[in-house]
């Protein structure tokens, strides 16, 4: 499309902004973008509709069709709302939660969408201020309500401010519910389809009633009480990065038992600005530095930091070496699943019909442990919304005792439906707790993993592809992968294709099977003789395509990591080589 014709696409679409069923402020903003000589503004505002996918919205906040804004979040709510007035027709109570996170603009949303909820007939239960994405998770299924949404970014830069909707089950909507949100959301044509205004009779503030309950559940999937009584003095940094964290997680270590714990002070500040770090991301080191820092001063056992709306886990600890090591997530998620197996065998607490999940990009030592100790495994496409599918799909038959994915994220109850940091906070301590009682640190266990079920390195390649001719390389990257699929990685046979595309396996002598996954997805895998999976696939939400390789090793004993990740790294630089990137 021509500059010209894009700026006259952005100006007529923006001059349906001037009406009054926009705000004076909102208006006066597009004015000025209209009248800017330089339209960069306008057609990044305007260019397209914020769309409301699978996942919801998630955006740059500011005026514009293409920003989250009150006009795109309550078309969102209207959507929803007529959607599930559609879906529960003959229901006289539908009911509705929602939660928000620290961010700007948050609140403002939240209560702008209980508005649009209430106007449209449906109860709302309003949190009182800021909460953990896993609690409005909670509140859903505790209240008995239909769905629910929670105002969050996640982890997303200041500038950023998102929507997640979640159904009755208290998981993010799947299908068909998310096509028929989506459906509902596209008829809103402008701001004055939207019901801005609200029925004060139908919303209801929440808070500390929820907050107890939730928490005194979270407590009921402590495993060794009795080990916390031993090291309840237990040297615990935490930091929730300015978040919802801040509300909850460090009343939940007091009430798991831990007298010890130190909130980075800094940090326990509220802010959408997140005026301490470069990005509110656990995964990054760098907004562990003030952590760091204070875990040195007092010589902490343990590091754990919750990202803005508290659902992915971050953490540090000593290494043998006494310096202090970032753990990834898929460590973390490994460390979690070996010491709820280990330990609820230990404890007699096992029944025989106990599950877990992980995504189909987390680390396959998962599987190791499972099937070491007998329990089932299975595997998800990425997003906790498949793993909360599973849960769902199994509920009152087996059990669920933990759940996560290599991007931080973990569940360790089945009263939750996402990714919940208070819960894995709370069991990360008692697992560090149950360390130290044995003389040991969360990293000498890490070790001891790696000696019985064997090395395992991973390492996420990101691709970046920006704009229209980025889009098209990137799908030449797949087609090519799917027509020419490598026959060596790193110098190893490719023994088996995966594609979820086609939802069909190839082994290397051609035989064919089905994968058993509820819907096709643009994912490819490919597994080597030597153990080694490469996982492609392009970003949903920005212009990359993302390569998961794991690598696998052996190491002889607990002080041969540094050998065997040396080796790892070479043959990660031979995969790449493999693979042209």
């Amino acid at each position: 499309m021509e500059n010209e014709e894009l700026i006259k696409l952005c100006s007529d679409k923006a001059q349906k902004w001037l009406t009054p069923a926009y705000d004076a402020e909102t208006q006066a903003e597009v004015k000025r973008m209209l009248e800017n000589p330089d339209k960069t503004e306008l057609i990044e505002a305007f260019y397209k509709d914020l769309e409301f996918g699978t996942g919801g919205l998630r955006g740059i906040m500011g005026v514009g069709s293409n920003r989250m804004n009150i006009y795109t979040v309550g078309a969102a709510t209207q959507g929803l709302s007529n959607y599930l007035n559609k879906c529960f027709a003959g229901k006289k109570d539908i009911s509705v939660v929602v939660g928000h996170d620290c961010r700007n603009n948050s609140r403002l949303f939240a209560e702008i969408s209980a508005n649009i909820f209430s106007a449209n007939g449906i109860k709302v239960y309003l949190f009182e201020d800021m909460r953990p994405t896993p609690e409005m998770s909670f509140a859903i299924r505790h209240l008995g309500c239909q769905s629910g949404i929670i105002l969050t970014a996640s982890h997303n830069p200041k500038e950023y401010n998102g929507y997640k909707a979640y159904w009755d089950d208290g998981a993010q909507v799947l299908a068909p519910h998310d096509k028929g949100i989506i459906d509902e959301v596209n008829k809103i044509a402008s701001a004055a389809d939207i019901k801005f205004e609200g029925n004060k009779e139908l919303i209801q503030i929440i808070g500390k009633d929820i907050d107890d309950e939730y928490l005194r559940q979270v407590h009921t999937i402590s495993i060794d009480p009795e080990v916390i009584k031993r090291q309840k003095d237990l040297k615990i940094v935490y930091t929730p990065i300015h978040g919802t964290g801040m509300m909850l997680i460090p009343q939940s270590l007091k009430l798991w038992g831990f007298e010890n714990v130190h909130c980075v002070p800094e940090q326990m500040v509220k802010s959408g600005d997140f005026p301490t770090v470069v990005s509110p991301n656990p995964e990054n080191a760098e907004a562990l530095t003030l952590a760091i820092k204070l875990a040195k001063e007092i010589d902490a056992d343990i590091v754990m930091a919750s990202d803005p709306d508290a659902d992915r886990v971050g953490m540090a600890c000593k290494d043998d070496k006494g310096e202090w090591v970032l753990i990834n997530g898929n460590q973390t998620c490994l460390i979690f699943l070996y010491y709820i197996i280990k330990n609820r065998i230990a404890m007699g607490k096992m029944k025989g019909n106990e599950f877990i999940v992980k995504t189909i990009v987390t680390t396959e030592l998962i599987k190791s442990v499972a099937d070491k100790n007998n329990i089932k495994m299975l595997d998800c496409y990425t997003g906790f919304k498949w793993i909360a599918r599973e849960i769902r799909l199994r509920e009152g038959k087996e059990q669920y005792i933990g759940g996560g994915e290599e991007s931080y994220g973990f569940l360790a109850e089945d009263f939750v439906r996402d990714k919940d940091a208070v819960s894995a906070c709370s069991l990360l301590a008692e697992i560090c707790a149950w360390a130290k009682d044995q003389g040991k640190t969360l990293y000498d266990i890490l070790m001891e993993i790696y000696v019985e079920y064997g090395f395992s390195k991973e390492v996420t390649v990101n691709v970046v592809k920006p704009g229209k001719s980025g889009a098209d390389e990137i799908k030449a990257m797949m087609d090519n992968f799917r027509a020419c699929p490598p026959k060596e990685l790193g110098g190893s046979e490719v023994v088996l294709v995966k594609d979820y595309k086609t939802l069909k396996a190839t082994d290397a002598n051609g035989n064919v099977t089905d994968l058993d996954m509820p819907e096709p997805s643009n994912v490819l895998q490919f597994f080597t003789a030597d153990g080694t999976k490469i996982s492609v696939r392009p970003s949903g939400t920005e212009p990359k395509i993302k390569f998961y390789m794991e690598i696998k090793g052996e190491m002889g004993c607990p002080k041969c990591y540094a050998g065997a990740n040396a080796d790892a790294m070479e043959k990660v630089e031979a995969v790449k080589k493999s693979l042209g990137i």
